[in-house]
Parts: structure tokens; C-alpha cells; sequence
């Protein structure tokens, strides 16, 4: 068995300054690819981070077959989905979005004066965006999160 050159196929540390911007974007917000099969080797995930500015919202897209996660780190994200972006939720601080694959949907700052930070951690090493021309309904429905083992409703 061939011994692993663990320095060089080991850990790797990306500083935050050298995230790469040239990566698949939707109007509204900026993302920067920390770990993708380019810049580190990922076989089956996509990590980044993702900014709104204040009062700012993104064009309705979905990402494919991908699945993604966002961590909000800073700010209120305000989620819509759905054909017309007919749903919609909150999340703060410390909170996680899942979104299925080829969900039509639409980040928002809820804020209106701080940026919103996220992080994004996607199923595949490439960044997959569609973006999409949908007309939204005016009045999207609240949509609370039932925890399916512990059967409770959160806000």
C-alpha cells in the first residue's frame, strides 16, 4: 500500500482572505468559494460564503439536483420559495437553512442596516445557479419548522 503524503493531502486551511469570488452568482448577493474541487480537491461538497447588503434581496434561482445548507452568521435572512415565491421564512443568528434540490427561491435581508453573512455548504463540488424570471406573489405565507422528531413547532 502506497503511504499518503499527508502535508500535502491533508488538512488544508483557507484564510478568509483568499476566498474566490469567481464562482456562479445571483443578482443581489456576493459569493465566494472557499472549498470546491478546484481550489482544494472536494470530491462531493461545495463550501462558501454568501453577503446581502441591507435592504437587499437576490433574483429567485434554484441550484439543480444540489442540496444546500446556509448558516446565517450575521443579520436576518428572509427566505421565499416556491413557484411564485409564495412561502417564506426567517432565520438570525446561529439558525441553518435547508433547501432541497431545484426549489425556486429568493434570499432577503430583513435588515436595514447591517449586511447579512452567511455561510453555504452545497452537495457537489461545483457551484450550480439557476436563475430564474418568476413574477412573486404579493402576500408570501409564513411557513413555520416542525421538528419532526420531537414534534414542535419553532418560529
Amino acid at each position: 500500500m502506497e503511504k499518503v503524503d499527508w502535508k500535502t493531502r491533508g488538512v488544508q486551511v483557507i484564510p478568509k482572505d483568499s476566498l474566490d469570488t469567481n464562482t456562479a452568482q445571483t443578482p443581489g448577493m456576493n459569493r465566494a468559494a472557499a472549498i470546491n474541487f478546484a481550489r482544494v480537491g472536494a470530491q462531493k461538497i461545495w463550501a462558501g460564503t454568501v453577503s446581502i447588503f441591507a435592504n437587499a434581496k437576490t433574483g429567485a434561482h434554484h441550484h439543480g439536483a444540489l442540496e444546500s445548507v446556509i448558516y446565517v452568521v450575521r443579520g436576518r435572512a428572509r427566505m421565499r420559495w416556491g413557484d411564485r415565491l409564495e412561502y417564506v421564512a426567517e432565520a438570525g443568528p446561529g439558525d441553518f437553512i435547508f433547501v432541497p434540490p431545484y426549489v425556486p427561491h429568493q434570499e432577503i435581508n430583513a435588515s436595514s442596516d447591517e449586511t447579512l453573512e452567511c455561510v453555504l455548504v452545497r452537495s457537489d463540488n461545483e457551484a450550480v445557479v439557476v436563475n430564474l424570471n418568476i413574477e412573486p406573489v404579493e402576500e408570501p405565507s409564513p411557513v413555520r419548522w416542525v421538528d419532526p422528531i420531537h414534534n414542535e413547532e419553532h418560529k
